[in-house]
Order: C-alpha cells, then sequence, then structure tokens
C-alpha cells in the first residue's frame, strides 16, 4: 500500500494491516495517520487465451496467533476485579485471630492479607488466560480452515500456468473467516507466486521460509504469558518478604518485661503463618497457568507441522511449471545445467571447506606434536645434564677426599717430625746448659788457680 506524508508529500509504503495507525514521518518527522483504503485494489487475471477472467479483492491479513492486546488486558482486570468482590464478603473481620478464622476466610485471606501484591499476580494470572483463551479461539479458526478443500481436484490434477488463476480465483471464493489463516494464506502467497513466476523451485523456498516466519511468530506470541509465570511467583515471594519483615519488627526486647515479649511473640508466630500466603497464591497461580500455556504450545505445534505437510505432499507435486513439455525442453536443459553446476560448486566449496578444516587441524596438531617433542627433548636434557652433574660432583667428592686423606697423612707426619725436632732441640739445649754449667766452673777452678800449668 502506497500512500503520500500531508506534509513533505514523502511518498511512503506500509502493509494494509497499518492503516489506521500513527507513524511518524522519516524525513520531516511529523506524526500522522496512515490512510485506510478508499477502495479496494484489484488484480486481473488473464490466462493463456488472453481473456481477462474475474477480479480479485485482496483481504487484509490479520495475526493469526497473536490476539488483541488491549482486549486480553481489559479482560484480565474485569475478571481481577470481579473476582476480589466476590471474595469480599467472605473476608475477616479486622481484628480477628487467624486461628480463629472460618474456610471462607481463610480463603479471602489469601487474597485480602497483602492486597497490592495478591492483586497483581491476580491480574497477571487473568491477563495470562486471557491471553490464552483468545488465542485458542484463533487456534480453533486454523483447525476449521484446514478441513476446507483448498485445491479441489476438480479444478486439474496439476497446476500449471494455465489453470493456477482458476485455483486461486477458487481461494477468494472462500469464507471470509476462514479465509484469513495460516493455511489458506501460504496457499494463496505460493499460488500467485508460481502466477507470476511459474517456477516450482522458487515456490519451495518461498514455502520453506513462510514456515520459518510462522514458526517464530507463533513461538513469539509467548513471551508475555511466559514472562506472567516468571514474575508471578517472584512476587509472591517479595510478598512473603514483605510480611516477616513486619512480623519480625514486632517483637518487644525490652529488658524486664519478659510477659510482653512473650505476648509479642505470640502475635509474630501467628503472622508468619499468613506472611506465606503470598508465596503460596503465586505458586498455585503459576503452576495453574503452565498446564494450559504448554498444552496450546504444543497444539499450535502440531497445526503448524500439519500444514507444512499439506504444502509438501499435496500442493508442491501438483505444480507443473512446464519443464517437462517439448516446448520447454532448452530452458529444462538450461535449468538442469545450472542446477548441476550450481550443485557442483556448492559441493566444491564444500570439500573445499573440509579440506582447509582438516588442513587446519593437522597445522595445529603439528605444532601441539612439535611442542609436546620439545617439551620431552628439555625433559631428557634436564635429566642427563642432572645426571653428568652428579658423576661430576662423585668423582670430584672422591678426588678432593683422596687428596684430603694425604693431606692429612702428611700433616700428621710432618707434626711427628715437629715433635721429634722439637725433642732434639730440647735435649740440644739441655746438652748446651750442661757444657755451659761446666765451662763456668772451669773458669771458677782457674781463677782460683786449683789447678796449675804443671
Amino acid at each position: 500500500m502506497k500512500f503520500n506524508c500531508p506534509s513533505c508529500n514523502m511518498s511512503l509504503m506500509a502493509e494494509p494491516a497499518m492503516a489506521g495507525k500513527v507513524v511518524q514521518c522519516p524525513g520531516c518527522n511529523i506524526k500522522f495517520q496512515i490512510p485506510a483504503f478508499s477502495a479496494p485494489e484489484t488484480q486481473t487475471r488473464t490466462q493463456g487465451n488472453g481473456v481477462a477472467q474475474n477480479n480479485r479483492n485482496p483481504w487484509k491479513e490479520e495475526d493469526p496467533t497473536n490476539p488483541n492486546a488491549k482486549l486480553s488486558f481489559a479482560s484480565g482486570l474485569g475478571i481481577s476485579v470481579l473476582w476480589f468482590l466476590a471474595v469480599l464478603p467472605f473476608k475477616a473481620p479486622a481484628g480477628k485471630p487467624a486461628s480463629m478464622f472460618s474456610g471462607g476466610e481463610v480463603f479471602a485471606n489469601l487474597f485480602y492479607e497483602h492486597f497490592t501484591i495478591s492483586f497483581t499476580n491476580v491480574l497477571f494470572f487473568c491477563w495470562g488466560a486471557s491471553i490464552l483463551f483468545l488465542k485458542h479461539r484463533k487456534l480453533k479458526r486454523q483447525m476449521d480452515a484446514m478441513l476446507l478443500d483448498v485445491l479441489p481436484m476438480e479444478l486439474g490434477k496439476e497446476i500449471n500456468a494455465g489453470n493456477v488463476g482458476t485455483f486461486i480465483d477458487h481461494v477468494y471464493r472462500l469464507p471470509e473467516r476462514l479465509r484469513d489463516s495460516l493455511m489458506v494464506n501460504r496457499i494463496r502467497k505460493a499460488l500467485e507466486f508460481f502466477e507470476a513466476r511459474q517456477n516450482s523451485s522458487d515456490v519451495i523456498s518461498l514455502m520453506s521460509s513462510q514456515s520459518g516466519v510462522d514458526g517464530s511468530r507463533i513461538s513469539g506470541s509467548y513471551i508475555i504469558v511466559r514472562a506472567f509465570l516468571w514474575a508471578i511467583p517472584l512476587l509472591g515471594f517479595i510478598g512473603t518478604v514483605i510480611g516477616l519483615s513486619h512480623a519480625l519488627s514486632a517483637i518487644d526486647l525490652s529488658v524486664g518485661e519478659m510477659q510482653k515479649t512473650m505476648n509479642s511473640l505470640g502475635g509474630v508466630i501467628g503472622g508468619l503463618g499468613t506472611a506465606f500466603n503470598a508465596t503460596l497464591l503465586g505458586l498455585v497461580l503459576a503452576v495453574t497457568l503452565n498446564f494450559p500455556l504448554n498444552h496450546l504450545s504444543k497444539e499450535e505445534d502440531e497445526a503448524l507441522n500439519d500444514i507444512d505437510a499439506f504444502c509438501n505432499e499435496v500442493l508442491l507435486p501438483r505444480l507443473n511449471d512446464g519443464s517437462g513439455a517439448a516446448g520447454g525442453e532448452a530452458d529444462a536443459l538450461a535449468d538442469s545445467m545450472v542446477r548441476a553446476i550450481t550443485s557442483a560448486q556448492g559441493q566444491f566449496l564444500t570439500d573445499l571447506n573440509a579440506l582447509s578444516a582438516r588442513m587446519l587441524d593437522y597445522s595445529d596438531n603439528l605444532d601441539q606434536r612439535t611442542q609436546e617433542h620439545q617439551q620431552v627433548a628439555l625433559q631428557e636434557f634436564s635429566t642427563h645434564m642432572a645426571t653428568l652433574r652428579a658423576e661430576v660432583e662423585h668423582l670430584l667428592g672422591e678426588s678432593i677426599r683422596q687428596t684430603y686423606d694425604h693431606l692429612s697423612q702428611s700433616n700428621q707426619m710432618a707434626s711427628q717430625h715437629l715433635a721429634s725436632l722439637d725433642a732434639g732441640i730440647q735435649s740440644l739445649n739441655h746438652v748446651l746448659k750442661d757444657l755451659g754449667e761446666k765451662q763456668v766452673v772451669i773458669q771458677q777452678v782457674k781463677k782460683k788457680g786449683w789447678f796449675s800449668r804443671d
């Protein structure tokens, strides 16, 4: 759909489903509303004989899996308010001990004890349940559409360039309630694409791409509900923590007032029972919401698989692009050659990538083996050096020990010689001392003249 900006007159384009939405012009940044269709666009089909056939009025394709966000929120909010109003008559009077609650008062206390947390959890639960209910209605319409005979055999056993327009016209005549479904929209896109390109290989690529788009759309439609499943028990735990903090802060630990402290502990213990109600309510709501969520997700996946199987087993085998006719032998041969070359090129690139990967692995292994050999060589060299060092130290130790022993013996002998020499010197000193004494006596005798020369 094409339209112009009312301010700068820039030519813009948007999907028909965006009609009526407010957007911002990328040229002048002015916000404006996308105009609706003034008149339905028409497409004229011309068959091989040149005769114009019926016009086609395209329909507005809606989201087949995401429900209206405003409607689901309004439904969830309304149900939450009604639920709290229904439980309000059973609420226990203020100041009544929890041990005296009746069954209805205990049940109402789950929702009104921590009102803010409980109301938020109930709102998330009802909002998620509304989304699942609306999605279930959309899924039921998808399942009803799969019962339609979209490609009747009465129009032709095969779909070719001559009768594809007839099949498209049949699709446009289907009931409006079932026309906008995953099944019918995919068949319509495949037939119109085949009518324009007349190549079954391109239709196969389109179907594969469309299957991925539908699968991503279905998976993304559960993001909000899964976020609720995460937030509900977490909010319940927060409510429990708040209740525990209030209960513990009520303990009176004043010195000398034991009776007052025991009375406050009784109130705290009673408050602890209600503090865990928020977590209990959050866990119950999360578990209750989880089962229909997984069940509905499984059903939508199975419906998408059935649509894929129909396209692969019914639609694609009946497409005939004329590649086997006599007039199209040259095109068929050219297509076969192109596909063969493409396949060979793809196989060559695959083998080249595999060879590159093996060469890279071999290079990595070679580097690793080289490092291992270097480490082994260094270890052996270190071992040999340590052995050689030990042998050298052993030999040097023996030589030094022998030299030390020899020096010790020489020292002992020198000591003995020195002792002998010292003894001789002492004897000589005694002799010299005796000679000196004798000489003194002789001199005295001579002085006295005791001896004459005669």
